[in-house]
């Protein structure tokens, strides 16, 4: 056990000094139970290159409509139980001038990949929106070079697509019709065409080994990524991975995005909600263990019920001023503060 724990204060040592692990070593990390001193030290990685600010961000979720597949997601295509909405454009730009009015500084449109929005209709969105002032993030999946290449010159500055599994062959079993190939292309288009690039993994899945998420790790260190979110799979009960289980995945996910504090130590990582529905205290445990922003959800509260991703969502029923104030008490009570600043990557570090 004394081997174990010089080990591990080793390779965060290495890591700390060298913002680099081998493949193997980024598995010795996910697979200890010396949690403390990686979670210690991707905190205070995290206070050194980011600062002690949390940046908040207004999600709006505003279709739940979806052309995929996907196996383990809630709103997927086959999923005959789901209730379908769709906001119009003049709903979400009036759910984003709420959110300003709350002192949110970025507003994230995030939806299925519903083909009712062209790029017509994104765009005028988009330029709405940009009239508020905020900094605008998309999650809206895969599109074409041109189609990404609109939305930034309609005023889109950051943009969220999560890789989920750097396996490619599991990629493609749990996302049938999708190609890994094609995901990757979608996150290099997004990198020079200037966004801020988001991506992500889903820990947990079934048929996902350590050593993958390792080369998930290593993956968004080579894009690199300005931004990454780290879910724990929580299986939906009407998708084909209904029987399947969630222990220990909150821990795994929480190993995950420590260790990408350490490679990474200067990007914004989300305190996921997802965090939240395995653990009462998640986000806020995340918020100590390396991350820096939280997502509270600014959407309708009659629609929030129905973009069920994975099943005991929280904050369902609450407003979203009481969504906003809830989160901010919470981030006071341990000794961090609200950033009131639209948190570009580097921003902390250029300010210094």
């Amino acid at each position: 056990m004394l081997y174990l724990y010089y080990m591990i204060n080793a390779l965060l040592d290495k890591v700390i000094r060298a913002k680099h692990l081998t493949r193997e070593e980024i598995v010795c990390l996910l697979n200890t139970t010396e949690t403390e001193p990686l979670f210690s030290a991707a905190d205070r990685v995290r206070e050194k290159f980011v600062g002690n600010g949390v940046y908040l961000r207004a999600l709006i979720e505003f279709s739940n409509y979806c052309k995929n597949d996907c196996l383990y997601c809630g709103i997927r295509r086959s999923n005959s139980t789901a209730k379908r909405y769709r906001l119009t454009p003049a709903q979400i730009v009036s759910t984003a001038k709420q959110a300003t009015g709350y002192g949110y500084k970025t507003v994230v449109l995030q939806s299925g990949e519903d083909l009712w929005f062209d790029t017509d209709k994104l765009c005028e969105i988009i330029r709405e929106i940009k009239k508020l002032d905020v900094a605008i993030t998309l999650s809206i999946g895969e599109k074409s070079r041109e189609e990404y290449a609109a939305y930034r010159q309609a005023g889109a500055d950051r943009y969220l697509l999560r890789i989920e599994t750097t396996d490619k062959q599991l990629y493609e079993k749990l996302d049938p019709g999708m190609s890994w190939d094609n995901r990757v292309r979608c996150l290099n288009d997004l990198k020079s065409l200037g966004y801020e690039v988001g991506s992500g993994s889903l820990v947990g899945l079934p048929g996902q080994t350590v050593e993958s998420l390792a080369d998930d790790l290593l993956f968004f260190q080579q894009l690199p990524v300005d931004m990454a979110g780290i879910g724990p799979f929580i299986p939906h009960p009407n998708t084909p991975l209904a029987a399947e289980k969630a222990e220990g995945h909150f821990e795994l996910a929480l190993k995950m995005m420590a260790v990408m504090r350490l490679l990474l130590p200067d990007i914004n990582i989300p305190a996921t909600t997802a965090m939240e529905s395995l653990h009462p205290n998640g986000r806020l445990i995340a918020l100590q263990s390396g991350a820096n922003v939280v997502m509270p959800n600014a959407t309708d509260t009659q629609f929030r019920p129905f973009y069920e991703l994975y099943p005991g969502k929280i904050c369902l029923g609450d407003s979203s001023e009481k969504c906003r104030s809830c989160i901010e008490s919470k981030i006071k009570s341990i000794g961090r503060y609200v950033e009131n600043a639209k948190g570009f990557h580097g921003d902390y570090l250029k300010n210094k």
